[in-house]
């Protein structure tokens, strides 16, 4: 081995000691006892904290799951996890409350404290948050003279009857802090100023009463209220929004913290959109410059979306709930977003002193660049932030003597001010990227079919001289309600020519219908979430005598939001009949019959009893509407999560042994030309080892060969790196308040890391050079070190984590053409697969 050879050797041997396995978090934090707050902080137990919080909402993974989301929570730095509480999830009926399975709320906030985690209870009783009626139970709609959200003693009295019941429920359990709990702060109401105007007086009148009705019930916790302006004294007022830092104009008193209690880590997605997406670089940029302008708290919503099971999800939201969140829909650690945040919380706890005893100072270079410092001259304590906020321009800045780059859109930290532990822009954690895997053992169907009878009027009970509106008569029991009336037409009403066809013209509030004549299938129509109303027009084939129109009309979810919720609407409000020998033929007054649900819902055949009431025949390609599909499967090799792709289906619902995964909407789609949703979410605790019931009620058309059972996993890791970047975090510790490097000159590296129980297992691509792309589709540039895959294969092959320098004396000189030369700073980008042992 020459002496380059040896050096090299040398360099790589210490690298790889410096991955290390710690957690972030500084287990002081968790101090239970008397909440207070000042301007600076919320403190707890007589400990003032930051708080790094992050939403995960229990109803919308399983129990199981819990212990595992929440512990990457605290892996990920956070300190604290917010939810709402879901009032129609807890009291269905009225009086009849419901915390079992994945609505227990007392275990869920019981599994955080054994994280020693903080929580942040959102009451609302209104929470918004994409859920059926924002979370007020349907029953509310029947009280007599009711007002939602306003000042109206019917509703009032509801409401403070469920919130004295859910805190006393926590003050039973000893959940609140000064109990020794979890629980450091609770919400009331949300977002109200969107809707406040709306109300006028009584809106004024209800926000001061909620206030005082919240603190009157439990003092012992700060209560807050988000986005709200005039928030009465009692509560603190607080930010929902992307960029805080720049829109919240502070608390609603100086001698309040600021608080940010919605970050949105993406954009809730609706059937119809395209993907939604939002960089990790942006969500860093946005906490650092809220923490450096004297903000103490940030909760990022979503950290876990999860999944919309069943009838949850209000108009038109997709079944997958935020899954661009720093752990997507499955519980995966979504890459860099969770661990450039994680870093991100590292850094800003090395200043938690200083931010809260410091001497803050800005110093404005001008409209875009800024310098803010907090000091304690008396003990040399200091730290900076260097920001810039040009969209495109970089910047370079001059501080105490040094000059320091600063990339576009970005913040420099120096929690010494001097060396830089942490940039917003650039990345030096790992990226992943999804796979969906077809099971080998789960995908041999064989699949059975019942379809739905069509009511004609005279099948039908429910009868009107209109057509009745369907939320009322549905009562959220169901998507679906039959609407259905029979007209006599004689030769004279028909058209006189054979090829023209009559029309039927349909007016429907929302938010879908399928139309059917005689018993024959004319069509599907649908609204959107932007605009729920529609028109249905297709042609019909009308005959001599009695015609039976029958329609299912359907909601997809219920609203969510705005002022009046009591007084929405759904179903069909008028059909015509166009291009009659008569002329157009309204026949909304024609004395109609109605059914709410269809049959197969009221058999239950979504399970292992319910499936053995009907006969079942051999499915038949292509499909048919309102339409059951059933067939059992073994569940999924491994311990991967599970998904099933529903590509090539219309819309519908899936249940799996008995449990409503949610809906499906495959066949509308994006501006882009696919689905919003094609894979869903099944939980493997809904899983049986063998014969597991699979049940998919199909409403419009589709084909089930497309039915497809995956396994998922992030197991394609990579980095991507330039030699400019400063070192990882983990470089880094703060020793008695004195910066320290980890090793002596600390370098760039890139960190690849598998899954606990998974070993790196294929070194797929390697470029030092100028490669371009991103995880999963990166390519070799014009300029490569020939030796990179070699060093990287023998330091990373074999190993759950590694680590690899970007050092030219490693990874060998960078050549290529002319570009090569030119271009000083050359970059390193790495993607390897992970696996088990036993898996190839």
């Amino acid at each position: 081995m020459d002496s380059r050879s040896r050096l090299a050797f040398m360099l790589l041997l210490i690298a790889n000691t410096l991955v290390f396995v710690c957690s972030d978090n500084d287990e002081n934090e968790y101090t239970p006892g008397p909440v207070t707050y000042n301007a600076k902080s919320v403190i707890v137990g007589g400990n003032p904290i930051l708080i790094f919080s992050g939403s995960i909402h229990y109803p919308r993974s399983t129990p199981e799951m819990w212990p595992d989301i929440i512990r990457m929570a605290k892996e990920g730095g956070l300190n604290t996890i917010a939810t709402y509480v879901f009032w129609n999830a807890h009291e269905p009926v009225q009086g009849q409350y419901n915390f079992t399975g994945n609505y227990d709320l007392v275990k869920f906030i019981k599994l955080i404290a054994e994280h020693k985690m903080y929580v942040v209870l959102r009451l609302g009783p209104f929470i918004q948050a994409e859920w059926n009626l924002g979370g007020l139970p349907f029953w509310l709609r029947d009280i007599p003279n009711i007002v939602f959200r306003s000042y109206n003693e019917p509703y009032m009295k509801h409401m403070k009857r469920y919130i004295e019941y859910m805190v006393n429920m926590m003050k039973a359990e000893k959940l609140f802090a000064p109990q020794g709990g979890p629980i450091i702060m609770a919400q009331v109401e949300n977002e109200y100023n969107h809707v406040q105007e709306s109300y006028k007086e009584k809106g004024t009148q209800y926000v001061k009463w909620a206030a005082d009705m919240a603190t009157s019930l439990y003092p012992g916790v700060p209560w807050i209220m988000c986005k709200q302006k005039d928030a009465p004294q009692n509560v603190i007022s607080t930010c929902n929004g992307r960029h805080c830092a720049d829109t919240f104009m502070g608390p609603n008193s100086p001698d309040k913290p600021s608080l940010w209690t919605e970050n949105w880590t993406a954009q809730y997605r609706v059937f119809g959109d395209p993907p939604s997406q939002r960089a990790a670089e942006d969500i860093a940029f946005s906490v650092t410059r809220f923490f450096m302008n004297n903000g103490s708290m940030t909760n990022y919503y979503m950290y876990h979306g999860g999944t919309n099971f069943g009838r949850t999800s209000s108009s038109f939201v997709t079944t997958r709930y935020y899954d661009e969140a720093p752990l997507d829909e499955f519980g995966l650690i979504k890459e860099p977003k969770w661990s450039h945040l994680r870093d991100l919380h590292k850094v800003l706890r090395m200043m938690k002193k200083l931010f809260l005893t410091g001497t803050r100072k800005v110093q404005e270079i001008n409209k875009f660049v800024q310098i803010i410092t907090y000091e304690k001259p008396e003990s040399k304590l200091c730290a900076a932030f260097l920001s810039n906020k040009h969209k495109k321009i970089h910047r370079t800045v001059d501080f105490r003597g040094k000059q320091y780059f600063l990339t576009r859109r970005s913040v420099t930290i120096l929690p010494d001010c001097k060396n830089i532990v942490f940039n917003t822009e650039l990345i030096t954690s790992q990226h992943n990227s999804r796979t969906f895997v077809p099971s080998k053992r789960a995908n041999n169907f064989k699949w059975e079919s019942y379809r739905e009878s069509i009511p004609t009027f005279n099948d039908l009970q429910m009868r009107s001289k209109t057509p009745m509106e369907l939320t009322a008569a549905t009562k959220d029991t169901t998507d679906y309600m039959w609407y259905s009336t029979s007209i006599n037409l004689d030769k004279d009403d028909l058209p006189m020519r054979a090829d023209i066809m009559p029309v039927i013209r349909i007016q429907s509030l929302g938010d879908a219908l399928l139309t059917f004549v005689n018993g024959q299938y004319i069509g599907f129509g649908h609204g959107s979430f932007i605009e729920k109303s529609f028109t249905f027009s297709k042609p019909v084939s009308l005959k001599l005598g009695v015609n039976h129109i029958s329609i299912l009309a359907m909601t997809v979810g219920l609203p969510n939001s705005g002022a009046y919720m009591e007084k929405r609407f759904s179903g069909i409000r008028a059909v015509m009949l166009q291009g009659m020998s008569c002329g157009t033929l309204d026949i909304t007054l024609n004395q109609w019959g109605h059914k709410v649900g269809v049959e197969g819902e009221s058999l239950q055949l979504f399970t292992e009893e319910g499936s053995t009431k009907v006969k079942w025949v051999p499915a038949t390609r292509p499909g048919t509407p309102i339409t059951w599909y059933k067939t059992r499967f073994n569940a999924p090799e491994g311990n991967d999560p599970v998904a099933i792709k529903m590509e090539r289906m219309g819309k519908g619902v899936v249940w799996v042994n008995g449990h409503s995964i949610g809906r499906y909407w495959d066949n509308y789609r994006s501006p882009l030309g696919a689905p919003s949703q094609t894979e869903y979410h099944i939980p493997r605790s809904y899983l049986k080892p063998k014969n597991n019931l699979l049940v998919v009620y199909e409403e419009s058309s589709g084909t089930i060969d497309g039915i497809v059972i995956n396994t998922v996993n992030r197991d394609i890791v990579c980095s991507n790196m330039g030699e400019d970047y400063p070192p990882n975090v983990d470089s880094w510790k703060m020793d008695n308040d004195i910066l320290k490097a980890v090793v002596e000159k600390p370098k760039p590296g890139a960190q690849l890391t598998c899954d606990q129980d998974k070993f790196i297992k294929e070194i797929q691509f390697v470029g030092f050079g100028n490669p371009w792309g991103s995880c999963g589709t990166y390519m070799q540039g014009t300029c490569q070190a020939p030796n990179a895959k070699k060093v990287v294969e023998k330091t990373c092959l074999g190993k759950n984590s590694c680590r690899v320098p970007i050092d030219r004396a490693i990874l060998g000189e960078p050549t290529g053409d002319a570009s090569c030369a030119q271009e000083k700073v050359k970059r390193l980008a790495i993607q390897v697969r992970c696996g088990r042992k036993n898996e190839i």
